[in-house]
């Protein structure tokens, strides 16, 4: 005769514990994976609402995906030669390449502004065009160590290579009220206009205490946030650098935006 299950002896809970657990996990699983599309669809949009901001496109009615493919044309370019990569897949992930040995470069420590330690060999750019296709600004990823966190971030400039347009960080980790700052729209404004480089083509922008003084390339460091304001002269200092952005920038100064 079997013998009856008995769920209440020590046996008997374990195995129901273990059947839940079971039963849980195989639920749990599945929303992971039944959702993980709603998710990278999310990511998207959101990255997109991003470039939109810094290119002054995004209000509260934005549809952002619609405005996003009427307006914005992503291209990837070599850092190296400053060319449009022509075979780069339109997923491309500059994050995502950097973790590859085969797509990336270790940076030597003499020129990593950024403390980047590595980045990949190629980036996406970001063409805004007018309501008549022609192209008005180009939006630059551009990330660098903070006192606590990477800092991702767009810089938008004009076809002129040197004026910005805008600067927005979508993703940082630093002190809220203090570094954290860097993503108050209001301390993003104080970019808008300055120049990247000098007559002479080099750098000029710089963030620092006192540095507004100079109207016409200075941003003023966030207050109670040195290294975090450190971070950002850094991050531009690097990408805006012969390692970074200015063999496009070359390209778009002798042949325009193509």
């Amino acid at each position: 005769m079997a013998k009856k299950f008995d769920k209440d002896s020590f046996s008997g809970t374990l195995i129901v514990v273990l059947a839940v657990s079971l039963i849980c996990s195989v639920i749990v699983a599945g929303a992971v994976v039944g959702l993980k599309p709603f998710q990278t669809a999310e990511k998207v949009k959101d990255k997109q609402s991003y470039i939109l901001s810094v290119a002054g496109l995004l209000d509260e009615n934005t549809d952002i995906s619609k405005v996003y493919n009427e307006r914005i044309e992503q291209r990837v370019v070599d850092l190296a030669s400053g060319e449009y990569v022509a075979d780069a897949p339109a997923d491309f992930s500059a994050r995502v390449a950097v973790k590859d040995p085969e797509q990336s470069i270790k940076i030597n420590p003499e020129d990593d502004l950024a403390g980047l330690k590595t980045r990949a060999k190629y980036t996406e750019v970001y063409l805004v065009k007018d309501e008549n296709g022609k192209v008005g600004q180009i939006v630059l990823p551009m990330h660098g160590n903070g006192l606590w966190s990477v800092m991702y971030g767009f810089v938008s400039i004009q076809p002129d290579g040197n004026t910005v347009n805008g600067i927005t960080y979508y993703d940082q980790g630093e002190t809220p009220g203090l570094g954290g700052e860097i993503s108050n729209p209001l301390w993003q404004q104080k970019f808008v206009g300055k120049k990247l480089f000098d007559e002479n083509g080099k750098l000029a922008l710089h963030v620092g205490k006192g540095a507004s003084a100079d109207k016409e390339h200075g941003v003023d460091a966030l207050s109670g946030a040195s290294l975090t304001s450190k971070g950002v002269q850094g991050s531009f200092a690097y990408w805006f650098g012969e390692n970074g952005y200015i063999p496009y920038l070359n390209k778009l100064k002798s042949a325009g935006v193509q």
